[in-house]
């Protein structure tokens, strides 16, 4: 697929408010329309409003346990 000057370029949704965005160099915060937008989401990362789906990570509380019980239960090696 070759690139030509009049194709147009790219055209995503602001995750943050889904206004139309071109995904080009002269947008520096894409995929987002503003600095506003990218520091909404950033925000919101940082309270955990968003979350990556999947198991919850152990903290150091249940790591040792999982240490203790492994050396409780493999102590003859």
């Amino acid at each position: 697929m070759s690139h030509t000057p009049n194709d147009r370029p790219l055209e995503v949704a602001c995750p943050q408010c889904r206004q139309k965005v071109r995904w080009n160099e002269d947008n520096p915060y894409r995929p987002f329309c503003s600095k506003r937008c990218r520091l909404l989401d950033l925000g919101a990362w940082a309270d955990e409003s968003h979350r990556i789906a999947g198991e919850p990570a152990m903290d150091e509380t249940d790591i040792d346990a999982l240490l203790a019980r492994a050396d409780r239960d493999g102590g003859g090696a």
